[in-house]
């Protein structure tokens, strides 16, 4: 499917994720104006529904024994980022994370099916799942990169998140170079609807044009005895190389992005973003993977350290 022009950039049919054509000038004005850009009909629903069945193929099958049996938190409400060696070292795996409220809180046991558990699973998906490589490493991402003006894009993270049906958790507002930082800023999420996602079962929702306001003020790092992770202030760029910077307001104001499967929605890396806990009885899975510029310094400290050899490279991949 080739790119509408003849629609608005929010609302646009969108681009086949194999075609080349890249964003048209309409598109990537909203992106750069408003920090995101929903792109619907990206995914074709033949594909979107196999990556779905993969996905739960996964869930299904994964092995319990051996299993440490990581919860993935957020550092919200006191607690601790995940950090452990099962997280630290999943840069070129596919590893399973559980939702924290998937286990009884009286006796510490497993309380839903391990299908129904998992908050995510990452972060290698693209380079070791032959169905989720195909819908990342295609012409037409590696168009969309060079249209928001990368020379050496690489992607370095993928996810499958589940947002399963009433444990979803909550993501609090975050911008996403928090946690792929290079210096100075460059961290763009592709991020794919598996599954129609609505305000009921937490859809995204977007702080418009507060890429161009908030500056990055910590980054998410290992700590110096490897033992665990934590949040730094960061010393270098706080903004992209020529970002038109803007006075910070008092309070933002959020803008639910509701969207159908097979959407795909493009999300700045310093654009605060955020979605609630899902309550529902649906889930809300999604495929995610995060482009940075390869030209840029992306250091030691950083929580993903790079496989042995290096981050994927979307152009030289995509050819």
């Amino acid at each position: 499917m080739a790119l509408s022009t003849n629609s608005s950039p929010h609302q646009s049919t969108g681009i086949n994720s194999c075609d080349p054509a890249g964003l048209t000038s309409d598109q990537l004005l909203f992106y750069q104006e408003n920090g995101y850009l929903l792109i619907p009909n990206a995914i074709d629903a033949e594909t979107t529904a196999s990556l779905l069945a993969e996905a739960n193929q996964m869930l299904y099958t994964f092995p319990l024994d051996q299993h440490p049996m990581t919860k993935f938190t957020n550092g919200e409400n006191g607690k601790d980022h995940v950090g452990d060696e099962y997280f630290l070292t999943s840069h070129d795996k596919i590893r399973f994370f559980f939702e924290e409220d998937a286990f009884d809180p009286a006796t510490g046991a497993l309380a839903k099916p391990k299908h129904h558990a998992i908050n995510k699973i990452g972060h290698y998906l693209h380079a070791l799942n032959p169905a989720f490589r195909h819908v990342t490493i295609n012409p037409g991402n590696g168009s969309i990169a060079r249209s928001l003006g990368f020379e050496d894009p690489r992607v370095l993270q993928s996810m499958i998140i589940c947002k399963q049906p009433e444990i979803g958790a909550r993501v609090p507002p975050h911008q996403d170079s928090t946690f792929l930082y290079t210096n100075p800023p460059s961290a763009v999420g592709f991020w794919i609807a598996l599954e129609d996602a609505t305000a009921g079962n937490g859809c995204l929702s977007f702080a418009k044009g507060s890429h161009r306001r908030t500056p990055l003020k910590t980054r998410f790092v290992r700590r110096r005895d490897e033992k665990g992770t934590e949040f730094v202030e960061v010393n270098g760029a706080k903004f992209p190389s020529a970002s038109e910077v803007e006075e910070p307001v008092d309070e933002e104001e959020y803008t639910l992005g509701e969207v159908k499967a097979g959407t795909l929605v493009l999300i700045h890396g310093n654009l605060l973003h955020k979605s609630e806990k899902n309550l529902s009885g649906k889930s809300r899975f999604i495929y995610t993977f995060h482009v940075i510029e390869g030209l840029l310094e992306y250091d030691v400290k950083n929580w993903l350290q790079p496989p042995k050899d290096g981050f994927t490279r979307l152009y030289q991949a995509s050819a």
